[in-house]
């Protein structure tokens, strides 16, 4: 068990904490770093984004009286230091492991998650939401919001700064900025808010604000509002320009320096007296406290294992290891790009993680990160498809449901040729409900003009991503792969196209047809090898399109076969074996079909592994399926 300091074992809940003395806030902040480091390091999960809110998260909940204050953490993956303060430190081992406490804030966990941030980006309208409930119920609550780690840079957060500012509603939200998200962050807002942090003479006039501010509110309301009509002038005229969130009608508050814990509960506990919409800009360090995650910020934003000492992060794989459908992905457009000048790479704050930064790094005019902002990586990459361009759009799947209408109506409606790249389908393991990909089949197969491929490895990700830059394949087309590794180290192979909406034969039988899209018919092909010594006869069809379907191939196995399994890692419910069933309905069939997949239900975080076999579509799960429809088969014969 990881050892807590002499102050952070005494606290179990924020009660404990506002019993402390402001002098031993840097004690505890010290403390609760090196708890999570020590945790963080052994048991992976998000590291450096926790480390820069350290002083914040504890200066809140010495402030505020959480949990009937209420705090919103976005994004969520900030919240460890939350967490481990609200009762929740001898279980923070268990974090992101199966059965265990959520890497995310999550209201069903406990009431002092206010609100589930598993995406970026929402807490201003949650809190807004909040607070207006707050209002007309005559509750005297607070409602804050933490946004950070390039949250800012999305359309939501904007909308809800809007509304917020016209209503008038008592909340405050403070700006964690760290310039980062787990990229670097991108766009005119981090130039603007770089303008401010590096303004002198206004930061020097800002210290004077601060003490002005606190005579004129011992002085009653006409003074304090007096006070707040000079800032505002003041700091429009030294900034030269009009301070973007008082042109909403917040209070704009800050820079300050977030790792100072002291200074941060004095400014809370002023904030906490003035009415109205509010918010304050601290300066932190993502990976604050520790040498390696600042210098190195975007790979120790999710380090894995990692030495504490040293800083060297323990090497999981070898140059034998097959390669990630993420880096097959990154590489293979990379090499598509520079053959076909046409094609553009874009992807909404995600450079790293989908690998796209290979492209970036060598044709970088063409690539283009564009933060936060799934709904406009879509409708950008129509614009460009209108002129000519190819763009190749990757998403990952849980972040693509934000962007439902944009691929409706922008790409689909207007058939242009947009690559969607679909990123992390299936189960994602340890980042857990939030971030699997559950439903991209389902609702892409739905939408007309959208071709929906799922390579079942390495090889068929590589011509997928070839095929879909031809020009007779000019329409939108959206390929969805697996997180994780491939099986063979050999795929850089000559491209080849891959005839849209046909299926492949993987193995031929007599007795009963097993189809499968995507990254699981590698393991119906595992169990397929172990059963061929036992004389069993199953054909296993990789079907490769969930649309449009293999027509041609399902009229010949419907007419063989009486006994169908199907196996995909989506959600059952509209997906890959709905479409089977749909098409054998259609046609008059009337074949058992079974199906493996998804469930209907949010499926919680563990390993890949873990949750594979939780639903049944593990190396196990599918042999029984394949076995007990050969005994079923077996009985009607014998019938």
């Amino acid at each position: 068990m990881n050892k807590a300091g002499d102050l952070l074992s005494k606290i179990s809940v924020p009660e404990d904490l506002r019993k402390l003395a402001p002098e031993e806030l840097p004690q505890l902040s010290e403390e609760l770093r090196q708890f999570i480091i020590d945790v963080v390091c052994n048991n992976p999960g998000h590291f450096g984004a926790s480390l820069g809110v350290v002083e914040l998260t504890v200066a809140l909940h010495y402030v505020f009286n959480t949990p009937y204050d209420k705090i919103i953490w976005d994004v969520g993956h900030q919240a460890y230091g939350h967490k481990i303060l609200t009762g929740r430190r001898e279980v923070f081992s268990s974090n992101r492991k199966y059965k265990g406490i959520s890497g995310f804030p999550k209201i069903a966990e406990s009431e002092y998650d206010a609100f589930g941030t598993g995406h970026s980006s929402t807490s201003i309208s949650a809190a807004l939401g909040m607070a207006v409930a707050a209002r007309n119920k005559g509750e005297d609550r607070h409602v804050v919001a933490i946004i950070g780690d390039g949250a800012m840079t999305a359309g939501q957060a904007f909308e809800g700064l809007n509304n917020a500012g016209f209503g008038k509603s008592d909340i405050l939200v403070i700006l964690n900025d760290n310039n980062i998200a787990i990229d670097a962050n991108v766009g005119a807002l981090k130039e603007y808010l770089l303008d401010i942090t590096t303004s002198k003479t206004y930061n020097k006039f800002k210290d004077r604000v601060w003490k002005m501010l606190g005579v004129f509110g011992k002085l009653g309301p006409d003074a304090r509002t007096l006070a707040a009509q000079l800032e505002a002038g003041f700091k429009s005229t030294l900034l030269d320009r009009s301070n973007l969130f008082e042109g909403l009608n917040f209070r704009y508050f800050g820079p300050i320096d977030g790792h100072d814990v002291m200074h941060l509960a004095k400014i809370l506990e002023d904030l906490k007296r003035i009415p109205g919409p509010k918010l304050l800009h601290c300066i932190t360090v993502k990976g604050k406290g520790f040498k390696q995650a600042e210098e190195n910020q975007t790979r120790f934003h999710a380090p894995g294992k990692f030495d504490k000492e040293t800083g060297e992060i323990i090497k999981t794989s070898d140059a034998n290891t097959p390669p990630t459908y993420q880096e097959v992905f990154g590489k293979t457009v990379l090499e598509l790009a520079k053959i076909n000048t046409r094609i553009a790479g874009i992807t909404p704050a995600m450079p790293s993680g989908s690998s796209l930064s290979y492209m970036m790094n060598e044709i970088p005019d063409r690539t283009f990160d564009v933060g936060i902002a799934e709904q406009h990586a879509v409708t950008f990459s129509a614009g460009l498809a209108t002129q000519g361009m190819i763009p190749y759009c990757t998403i990952y799947s849980s972040f693509l449901q934000r962007a439902f209408d944009q691929i409706i109506h922008d790409v689909a409606l207007q058939k242009l040729h947009v690559v969607f790249c679909v990123d992390r389908g299936g189960l994602v393991g340890a980042d857990g409900a939030t971030h699997h990909g559950f439903f991209d089949m389902a609702f892409m197969r739905t939408i007309p003009n959208m071709v929906v491929a799922a390579p079942m490895d390495e090889i068929e990700l590589r011509n997928m991503l070839y095929t879909a830059q031809l020009d007779k394949n000019s329409f939108p087309f959206s390929i969805r792969y697996a997180r994780g590794r491939g099986l063979s180290t050999e795929w850089e192979r000559p491209f080849a196209e891959i005839e849209i909406g046909k299926s492949r034969l993987v193995s031929d039988g007599n007795d009963i047809a097993v189809l499968t899209v995507g990254h699981p018919g590698n393991v119906v092909a595992s169990v397929m090898g172990k059963m061929k010594n036992e004389n069993l006869s199953v054909a296993h069809y990789d079907m490769r399109f969930v649309a449009p379907l293999d027509k041609e191939v399902l009229h010949s196995v419907f007419k063989k076969f009486r006994h169908i399994l199907t196996v995909e890692d989506g959600i059952l419910e509209g997906g890959f074996g709905s479409a089977i069933l749909e098409f054998m309905s259609d046609n008059g069939y009337s074949s058992e079909v079974r199906r493996l997949g998804i469930p209907g239900y949010f499926v919680e975080h563990g390993t890949q592994d873990e949750l594979y076999r939780e639903c049944g579509f593990d190396a196990e799960g599918i042999e029984i399926a394949i076995r007990e429809l050969l005994v079923r088969k077996e009985d009607k014969r014998q019938k």
